[in-house]
């Protein structure tokens, strides 16, 4: 009888080593699983970050260019208010001359005869008289 028990004992012992080694084996499975699905987040996670920073530089790029745009329209604003100051003086000095009464030519044609681009002489037509 204690053969028996003692083989009754060892079987059992070698199911519960034989499910142990299933179970572990079940556990090295599923940390090699774990282990690849860390490695792509890690991919993700580095494409994510390649990502970002790609997007950063484009803001920085769209930062500069809107300086410059600022830059630009703040320049265009003075020479506009720099063309505005000569036009003022330039009618000025246009309204001393006068024309002879009863001509038949206007200030403008006579401005176009003598070389003045269009935009001046309409400039000055109404300061002739």
């Amino acid at each position: 009888m204690l053969i028996g028990a003692s083989v009754a004992q060892v079987e059992a012992g070698g199911k519960i080593v034989g499910q142990a080694g299933a179970t572990i084996a079940e556990v090295v499975t599923s940390i090699a699983r774990m282990t690849e699905l860390m490695g792509k987040i890690s991919v993700a996670a580095g494409e994510q970050d390649a990502g970002i920073s790609q997007i950063n530089a484009a803001m920085s790029d769209m930062d500069g260019v809107t300086q410059q745009n600022a830059a630009l329209v703040e320049e265009a604003a003075a020479a506009a208010g720099s063309l505005e100051q000569q036009t003022v003086q330039l009618m000025k000095l246009v309204s001393v001359f006068k024309l002879p009464a009863g001509s038949d030519r206007t200030a403008r044609q006579i401005a176009l005869s003598q070389g003045a681009d269009n935009l001046t002489a309409q400039l000055i037509s109404p300061t002739i008289e």
